[in-house]
């Protein structure tokens, strides 16, 4: 691999998560040559040592027959690389591999998610899809973080928790405990039973899988658009948690009166739900009213790219290209 990497014509950038990898090699003029696709690659979620086969058997297809000296940078950015041991040991567990050098950056995946929102120095990025974590930055370099390790770290939020809570109200209402709901009836048509407690017998001896509890966050938002008011007020929460995180970095790097763009990604913020939109941008206008919702669409290998190019040299023209180019990925 190139020693400074300033010549070099390729890049390569992953972007890993809970359910899938994406790896693409781009030349340093903004061309996307190659994009290959494997399963989930988060540490946490896969162990360290499946997430490096993952990652290295990406990187090695996208790479092809070219030469390591041509590769001028690699950027990995996996979900799960919440904290300083974390990434440490990340970079300990490919250090053995080829394309791997003291050059190669490797970082939290929110970093890719906030690029492909925005070009500005100072932002906060919040991904709310399965999960939900947030990351500040500032031009000075500083960031604001959080670990991001479920309850224990104070985490509610993303389609996880909406699905549990969709369950845990259901629940109650069915056995009398909590308030009528819609819940009820569209948690018992999700799981296709007659009687809930069949389900959460399931649930309990493992006849069902978890991920189905995940699955029935659609069921939060249809129950509040049909006014259910237990519904609505799970998805309130769900609109204080983000604006919360844009809050607390904000409050961390001083950027409360900035125009900071507020970069939202992940399948539940995808969805765009009038009420949680809504319930956001109110936030938002309390706590930072000169913060700029961007709820975004494309997937964060597309910040990942140019991150990587950019960090190869590529000037503005090559990135503008790439963006193009990524956003189709």
């Amino acid at each position: 691999m190139s020693g400074s990497g300033a010549l070099a014509p390729f890049a390569i950038a992953v972007d890993g998560g809970g359910s899938k990898t994406d790896a693409v090699l781009l030349a340093r003029d903004g061309t996307l040559l190659a994009h290959d696709r494997g399963p989930g690659s988060s540490p946490q979620v896969e162990g360290l040592e499946s997430s490096v086969r993952t990652v290295d058997a990406v990187i090695r297809s996208v790479l092809g027959t070219r030469a390591l000296n041509d590769l001028a940078r690699v950027h990995l950015y996996l979900s799960g690389l919440d904290f300083a041991a974390e990434i440490a040991d990340y970079r300990s567990g490919i250090a053995r591999l080829p394309w791997a050098t003291e050059n190669t950056v490797v970082d939290n995946d929110l970093l890719a998610l906030l690029r492909s929102g925005t070009d500005s120095p100072d932002a906060v990025a919040i991904v709310c899809g399965t999960g939900i974590n947030a990351i500040g930055v500032r031009s000075d370099g500083a960031t604001a973080r959080f670990p991001a390790i479920g309850a224990i770290s104070g985490d509610w939020g993303g389609g996880g928790s909406l699905g549990s809570a969709a369950l845990w109200h259901a629940a109650r209402a069915d056995d009398g405990r909590g308030p009528e709901t819609l819940l009820l009836e569209m948690v018992r048509q999700a799981f296709g039973v007659a009687e809930l407690p069949t389900a959460i017998e399931d649930l309990h001896f493992g006849r069902r899988a978890h991920a189905e509890v995940t699955a029935l966050s659609p069921v939060v938002f249809s129950a509040a658009t049909e006014g259910d008011t237990v519904a609505i007020g799970v998805v309130e929460r769900q609109a204080r948690e983000i604006v919360d995180y844009a809050r607390v970095c904000l409050n961390r790097l001083g950027l409360n009166d900035a125009a900071v763009p507020i970069v939202v990604g992940g399948g539940v913020a995808r969805a765009r739900h009038p009420l949680l939109v809504a319930g956001i941008q109110d936030g938002l206008a309390d706590v930072a009213p000169q913060a700029e919702l961007v709820i975004i669409d494309s997937a964060p290998i597309l910040g990942a790219g140019l991150l990587a190019l950019a960090d190869s040299g590529a000037d503005t023209d090559a990135l503008a290209k790439a963006r193009i180019a990524l956003a189709a990925v």
